[in-house]
């Protein structure tokens, strides 16, 4: 049995088949809504049915305030309908020559960016391009039918590789294998399967608009791609970044990120940290980063932010900048993974 869900302000429709989220079918069908980790944890797919039947499943109201389930909003990765749907969302619009592949890829290199960050650089298929944009994700096809989703931590280019930060996650069977020893260990020639490209989460091209770029931890990886795009393509707006990490080992990338300052105009990176020890002798800024950056801009109502981390980081920026600093709900864009809080429940592994 399908259903015909149709898509407000635009008017789209698309044919849904029983059993498919709202989100699969809209993908199935080319039509990308807003979205990110596909399972539940985050509110990037947040769209409101405004008429039929469906199975909600238990996320959203575990993710969203009581006042939005009271107006018909649900997440979008995890409604299944039962009938014929209407549904205010709006559609993001990719590059034409973007389009969601399964491959084979080769280990290209493994290595360390902190004791617990490896960049894992990995060959495609020469045959074809391999097209995204840049701030979006692919997902690693286990044998098991398990997945595990990382971004992409470069922009697209002519070679036929991309490069991904991997954090370790203690019992994780992927990322154990990532840094395990001896044979366990990912080696350089392995091949895996993937999927991708996935996600909304990438520079939104057509505004003149200041922007925020926050991060967490590996959260890094796709701002690092939106931003070494937008040095690569002269793309010239003001911009600023805050990297959030409990201590400053965290910010394994630090001295990259202080080089963009003089390779991009109008640019300003933040490093914030939250447990500083005395050996750490930190001598920047302190705290929640999604904080750091209402101290610095009250006033958010004509930018646009770029959130990756964590999802209580994500979540908590959403709400404080939207509420607190006038910022645009329209304006936030976000890509939130699963942290370790969320292992016993949800797929142990989705890490940007």
């Amino acid at each position: 049995m399908s259903f015909k869900i149709t898509v407000l302000p635009d008017g789209q429709t698309f044919a849904l088949e029983s059993g498919q989220t709202v989100l699969d079918a809209a993908l199935a069908a080319g039509l990308v809504l807003p979205y990110s980790c596909r399972t539940g944890t985050c509110s990037t797919c947040r769209g409101k049915v405004v008429s039929g039947d469906y199975d909600a499943g238990p996320a959203p109201a575990h993710i969203l305030p009581p006042e939005d389930l009271a107006q018909g909003y649900t997440l979008l990765c995890q409604a299944r309908p039962s009938s014929d749907l209407v549904i205010e969302a709006h559609e993001v619009y990719l590059a034409s020559d973007i389009r969601i592949r399964k491959m084979p890829v080769r280990v290209l290199a493994v290595e360390h960016l902190a004791d617990d960050v490896m960049q894992v650089d990995l060959q495609l298929p020469s045959s074809e391009a391999y097209g995204f944009n840049p701030g979006q994700y692919l997902e690693f096809m286990l044998r098991d039918g398990a997945r595990r989703s990382y971004s992409m931590a470069a922009p697209s280019s002519d070679e036929p590789k991309v490069s991904l930060h991997i954090r370790h996650m203690p019992g994780g069977v992927f990322t154990s294998h990532v840094f395990g020893s001896g044979d366990t260990r990912m080696a350089k020639r392995e091949i895996l399967r993937i999927e991708g490209p996935f996600g909304s989460f990438f520079l939104r091209e057509d505004s003149d608009k200041p922007i925020i770029f926050m991060a967490s931890g590996t959260g890094f990886a796709p701002i690092k791609a939106i931003i070494e795009h937008m040095i690569a393509q002269g793309i010239s707006r003001p911009a600023a970044l805050y990297w959030g990490g409990r201590r400053p080992k965290d910010l394994y990338m630090d001295a990259l990120a202080r080089g963009w300052e003089a390779q991009l105009p109008g640019f300003r990176y933040v490093p914030v940290v939250s447990e500083a020890t005395p050996e750490d002798a930190w001598a920047g800024r302190s705290g929640f980063v999604h904080l750091a950056v209402m101290e610095d801009f009250p006033d958010l109502s004509g930018h646009q932010v770029y959130a990756c981390g964590a999802p209580i980081m994500v979540e908590s920026a959403r709400r404080d900048f939207t509420s607190d600093c006038g910022l645009p709900a329209g304006e936030f864009y976000a890509d939130a993974f699963t942290s370790q809080a969320d292992l016993a429940v949800l797929n142990p592994e989705q890490e940007s």
